[in-house]
């Protein structure tokens, strides 16, 4: 079985440790963890982490946030991974930081990287990975806040939030969707 796993953020050292990049940043604990290092290819650098029989690619989009769809469809396509085997990460301000929340299918909820890619592949029937950064910030600055770096507690708490998405993934490409979720949306 072959899957992909879009970790979403934006390129470019400026973003590297902000709160928007916490796809990047969950590959790049699996793929460290595992000893396995990203190349740069069409539109995002790639890794290929095998599992108990299972192949999971994982990409980080170099097509910034808003374009992360263009990524996504191509490297479905070029893989030709089924939409049942898409995992997308992503932040998410109205969870609290670190919450996990695994869901088979669902809108945007105003996140435009998860817009684009259920535009460009034209379903909203994908499964998606929230990664709660918070919402302490003054209406009007939510933007600043995404794209604003960790506190010096969500820091030193990160390390173990991650490997507990990471363990999330390949919990997903071993034992599926519903009871990942059943085991993952309750850490």
């Amino acid at each position: 079985m072959k899957y992909l796993i879009a970790g979403l953020g934006n390129i470019g050292a400026e973003y590297a440790e902000t709160r928007h990049n916490i796809g990047f940043k969950v590959l790049d604990a699996l793929a460290g963890a595992s000893n396995t290092l990203f190349t740069t290819g069409r539109y995002g650098d790639l890794a290929t982490l095998r599992h108990k029989g299972h192949s999971l690619l994982l990409l980080k989009p170099s097509t910034y946030m808003n374009l992360s769809g263009k990524a996504v469809r191509y490297w479905m396509e070029a893989e030709r991974i089924a939409p049942e085997n898409l995992l997308v990460i992503s932040d998410d301000i109205a969870l609290p930081f670190g919450t996990l929340r695994l869901r088979a299918k669902g809108s945007a909820g105003g996140h435009n990287g998860l817009k684009n890619i259920a535009e460009l592949l034209g379903t909203e029937e994908f499964a998606r990975m929230r990664f709660g950064v918070g919402g302490d910030f003054p209406r009007g600055h939510q933007v600043d806040y995404v794209l604003g770096e960790w506190t010096a507690d969500e820091r030193a708490a990160l390390p173990e939030r991650l490997k507990v998405f990471g363990d999330a993934v390949l919990s997903f490409a071993t034992i599926g969707l519903a009871r990942t979720m059943n085991e993952y949306n309750k850490k």
